[in-house]
């Protein structure tokens, strides 16, 4: 069982910058692939950007490229997300996720482990 805890969110403007953290309970932590995802109201929860087992490769949403920079720290086990340019449809609750393993996935439905989310709300 892994244990996910969000810290980071806000509300920020337009343009502005913020930084999501996610802090996991395993000791096992560089063995899962890492991920953000966000679900805004009235909508089904949506990829953001994921992060392999070592850091090597990362995947990005559409949405976020050149905007936004998944990062992890295994000594630290933690995940980040490093959001620029927010813009008001970045307003959602995003989630940090965890599955064992290699290989992304952009499907929610195939993520393991869950946080319980951080609200952003980029104000225009």
């Amino acid at each position: 069982q892994v244990q996910l805890v969000e810290s980071g969110g806000g509300l920020v403007q337009a343009g502005g910058s913020l930084r999501l953290s996610c802090a996991a309970s395993t000791r096992t932590f560089s063995g899962y692939s890492m991920g953000w995802f966000r679900q805004a109201p009235g909508k089904e929860r949506e990829f953001v950007a994921a992060i392999s087992r070592t850091g090597s490769y990362s995947y990005y949403a559409d949405s976020a490229k050149g905007r936004f920079t998944i990062s992890r720290d295994n000594a630290k086990i933690t995940v980040y997300l490093q959001m620029n340019g927010l813009k008001p449809e970045d307003t959602a609750i995003y989630y940090c996720t965890a599955r064992p393993g290699s290989g992304n996935s952009y499907d929610y439905r195939t993520w393991d482990y869950w946080g319980q989310g951080a609200q952003v709300t980029v104000s225009s």
